[in-house]
């Protein structure tokens, strides 16, 4: 009986990822329309990193962490667009099992590290502003590196713990998954085992992540404040905590997102407003970052210009 089970578990290979639920022709509509974003999304944030490296003036570690920031969302952007670009055509809409394990994995990974990364953005900005004597010491090139590689390090855990937890569920042949990518919630919701402790460690990991890293920016976003207040002057505050705008405005929009998707338990249980949040972060806040970057700092807008120049 028991080797019967086994069998009728591992009879799922593939699954049918239902996207959104569509006449024909919105389909194509939408086709473009995410086709679109992406290309504004995959030029953006190549042009941001390209100007970043060209530009000496860029090569501090404030643009480092932003260089990174773009490079992943134009990763995590890449491992879900290109598939739904390929099924909004397709009538099949299949994903091999490998290949949604590894969707999922890499999906994980670059947002989980993102996530640690606006935190790590935001402590350059409090050693910045509060500490400006100390920040070569604080924030090195070898100290701004193990930054960015422990993110990729708590990105990679997280990312190996959700996927090695969610992908030990057994499916019973049911393959139809309600959404347009492998998402943990999408693949919780068709599994015919108890799925109670994947959703305790799905909201556990999430929660502690978003917990962890909104601390981290919160505290440096209240020093920061503490000391731009001290400024005497309105203007010397206004262009010190001009430098923190567009930082405040993409983690607002990251942790807003992510926080709906993946911090609340009962979030599994809607896939329609999943779907329609899961499209906010993974594809319109990665074609967002770089406009905001690029349009609030006249650094960058600066380094254009420089560029366009010369060209």
């Amino acid at each position: 009986m028991s080797w019967e089970l086994t069998r009728n578990y591992s009879e799922v290979t593939e699954f049918i990822l239902l996207g959104f639920r569509t006449p024909p022709e919105l389909q194509i509509l939408l086709f473009f329309i995410f086709l679109l974003i992406y290309m504004i999304t995959v030029v953006g944030n190549i042009s941001m990193i390209i100007i970043i490296k060209v530009d000496s003036r860029l090569h501090t570690p404030m643009y480092f962490f932003l260089r990174n920031l773009s490079y992943l969302d134009l990763c995590y952007s890449t491992v879900i667009t290109p598939k739904t670009l390929t099924n909004f055509l397709s009538n099949e809409k299949k994903i091999s099992y490998n290949g949604c394990a590894a969707q999922f994995f890499f999906f994980a990974l670059f947002v989980t590290t993102e996530g640690f990364l606006l935190a790590v953005m935001a402590f350059d900005r409090f050693s910045a502003i509060c500490s400006p004597l100390l920040y070569p010491m604080h924030m090195s090139q070898k100290v701004c590196v193990q930054l960015v590689s422990g993110s990729y390090i708590c990105g990679g855990i997280n990312s190996i713990v959700q996927t090695s937890f969610t992908f030990s569920l057994h499916f019973c042949g049911e393959n139809r998954l309600d959404h347009f990518f492998c998402d943990v919630p999408a693949l919780i919701e068709i599994s015919c085992v108890d799925t109670y402790v994947n959703e305790i460690v799905l909201f556990i990991f999430s929660s502690l992540i978003i917990i962890v890293t909104t601390m981290v920016i919160l505290i440096s976003y209240i020093y920061i404040l503490s000391t731009v207040l001290k400024i005497p002057s309105t203007q010397g505050r206004s262009k010190t905590f001009s430098t923190c705008g567009s930082h405040i405005a993409v983690v607002s929009l990251f942790y807003g997102t992510v926080f709906f998707m993946y911090a609340q338990p009962g979030a599994i249980s809607s896939p329609q407003q999943n779907k329609i949040i899961a499209v906010f972060y993974t594809l319109i806040i990665p074609m967002l970052n770089p406009l905001i970057y690029s349009l609030r700092n006249r650094d960058v807008k600066d380094a254009v210009k420089k560029i366009l120049y010369r060209k």
